[in-house]
């Protein structure tokens, strides 16, 4: 198996490479949460209650989900905002609140299913997922 070396705070820990993009993944979904969280109470900042409190605010974090994207299965744990607008409710555009697997593997598993199953045929199904062909495949007449 192909590894590579994560340096870490304790020294180099051999890492295998599927772990790390998943790990690499999981952080940049996190990030794009938090940014989105952060636009969306910030843009509503001036708005206050009678009292004078803010009317939209973080609340803390969701449970921990499992979420399958094209780099494997994450952990995502979603920032809560906490809306007190009359009809307002914040629902994150980069994971919706029941979404358990990423769009683009929704469109790949019947595909692969069907083609890739029965025919043996999962070049159609991979490239969907992957690309037609990924960087790091030798060329298509080389022996590497």
């Amino acid at each position: 198996m192909l590894k590579i070396l994560e340096t870490s705070l304790e020294g180099n820990v051999p890492a295998p490479l599927d772990g790390l993009t998943r790990e690499g993944g999981r952080r940049m979904l996190m990030e794009a949460l938090e940014a989105e969280v952060a636009g969306y109470v910030e843009g509503r900042r001036a708005q206050r209650g009678q009292d004078g409190r803010a009317l939209v605010v973080r609340n803390g974090r969701g449970q921990p989900r499992q979420v399958t994207t094209g780099a494997g299965t994450v952990e995502v744990q979603a920032p809560w905002v906490h809306d007190r607008r009359s009809g307002h409710r914040f629902t994150s555009s980069i994971r919706p609140p029941y979404m358990r697997r990423s769009p683009k593997l929704s469109e790949v598993l019947p595909v692969l299913y069907l083609r890739g199953l029965s025919t043996g045929d999962f070049k159609e199904a991979l490239a969907g997922l992957l690309g037609e062909r990924p960087r790091t495949c030798p060329h298509p007449g080389s022996r590497g």
